[in-house]
């Protein structure tokens, strides 16, 4: 079915709410809802255990997903705003990430960050108030009120000013249960699609790990001229398990040499494309699944580098469970976050990526505290050696099977994005009144918007 209009609109005088049905209000928030209500007093009792919610916790689509335990004595100074179930916690910093969530079935000890505004409903259905707020075009208009370039914030009192539509109670609980109903079917449909990119990476690690530590399927071993049932022999490596008969071992330091960064000040680093190539952690999530990196950011002037053939790969902090490793063939430079593997002639470059990858970093490195990885964890380490051309058959066959998967992968992302783009779409049509959701049940929901 097609979902309705309403029978008559009038101008609402707002940009982003466009005509609104000719029955509803605009009001601004804070004749609504009142904000930031409650915060722990300082003298709050030290032993005092809370359910804290940060920023970095607020999902935009999914809300909260992460509290951390921890006492008031513990506890960042931020960690003050007290929340009630019927409210909805709005980001005032980093505007951007649209860090809002609705409060529902929480713990009497929650906490959130004082980078929220809590807003309390008074004059307005919380359930309703809560999609309001996160209307796209509601937030958009925070964002754009927001201060600063690096940390854009607005103040909480400005939240209270914009403006948002008000239909009748009983409209405002009908809305709220169409949505209810409605982005949870959403949800759980991107919830599966969600497992099935987990299924696919999985299934893409597990390909990479078999090839390098046994060889080649036998349908591609025949195609390149080699044996489809090679004998195996203990490795006597854990990670490596039984290999090819006629495979070595080596380790890291006979397979090439490590590189650390070079120290480059600010002033000689600019976007200038004229200079030598200065690669950052964040250029390598750019890399697709050729693993060649064949641009960065940022250039370095005045400071020359000879062509390398070498891995670049994170060296410290979380960037280092992504487990990227990329090809860097050419005269690159690279921040302290990063380190480079110039590898020998004797092997094959991208062969050794993908050994790298199985190997995998944050098994190579030191997570004791601050994740890291330096020549004491490369140098030692054991990787498979088969003849240089069945390296590069093994590369060969990788590059082809897992740029299969990685296209299925982009292909459910796409569809991801799809659904994504739906919900925001619904919400916006029923909460600024452009479908009629009045007297519909769960079966007669699923509909198609006119608007």
């Amino acid at each position: 079915m097609r979902f309705a209009d309403y029978p008559k609109y009038k101008p609402s005088g707002v940009d982003w709410l466009g005509d609104v049905p000719e029955h509803w209000e605009v009001r601004r928030l804070k004749y609504s809802a009142s904000i930031n209500d409650e915060a722990l007093p300082e003298t709050t009792d030290p032993a005092y255990e809370m359910s804290y919610i940060d920023i970095s916790s607020v999902d935009a689509t999914l809300g909260i997903v992460a509290r951390e335990e921890m006492s008031f004595e513990d506890a960042p100074s931020r960690a003050r705003r007290v929340v009630r179930n019927g409210d909805t916690i709005v980001s005032t910093v980093r505007t951007y990430l649209q860090a809002i969530a609705p409060i529902r079935d929480t713990a009497p000890n929650t906490i959130v960050s004082t980078g929220f505004a809590v807003v309390r409903p008074r004059r307005v259905s919380p359930e309703f108030m809560a999609y309001a707020l996160r209307e796209p075009g509601f937030v958009e208009a925070i964002v754009a009120r927001s201060v600063g370039v690096s940390y854009p914030a607005v103040n909480a009192a400005e939240i209270g000013t914009l403006p948002i539509p008000l239909p009748t109670d009983d409209e405002q609980r009908a809305i709220a249960d169409f949505l209810d109903r409605e982005t949870a079917k959403i949800d759980t449909l991107v919830a599966k699609k969600r497992l099935l990119i987990e299924r696919l990476k999985e299934k893409r690690t597990a390909l990479i790990s078999r090839t390098v530590t046994r060889g080649l399927p036998p349908d591609a071993a025949r195609a390149a001229s080699l044996d489809p049932h090679p004998k195996l022999k203990p490795s006597g490596i854990d990670w490596l398990g039984d290999v090819p008969e006629h495979w070595t071992i080596t380790k890291g330091r006979f397979a090439g040499t490590l590189l650390g960064s070079m120290a480059i000040t600010e002033d000689n680093i600019s976007e200038d494309e004229e200079g030598t190539p200065y690669a950052k952690v964040d250029d390598l999530n750019y890399v697709d699944s050729t693993l060649l990196l064949n641009t960065t950011k940022l250039s370095v002037s005045g400071v020359a580098s000879r062509r390398r053939r070498m891995l670049l790969f994170p060296k410290r902090g979380a960037a280092i469970f992504t487990n990227k490793v990329v090809i860097a063939d050419g005269p690159y430079l690279f921040d302290s976050n990063l380190m480079g593997w110039e590898i020998s002639h004797r092997a094959d470059l991208k062969f050794m990526a993908y050994c790298l990858m199985a190997r995998r970093l944050d098994d190579l490195a030191d997570v004791s505290s601050v994740p890291q990885i330096n020549n004491k964890h490369i140098n030692p380490a054991h990787f498979p050696g088969p003849p240089l051309s069945e390296q590069r058959a093994i590369a060969d066959f990788l590059d082809g099977e897992t740029a299969k998967i990685d296209d299925m992968v982009a292909k459910v992302e796409a569809a991801i994005d799809r659904l994504q783009e739906y919900r925001s779409a619904l919400i916006t049509a029923a909460v600024t009144g452009k479908i009629d959701v009045r007297g519909l049940n769960g079966a007669d929901a699923a509909g198609t918007m006119t608007a």
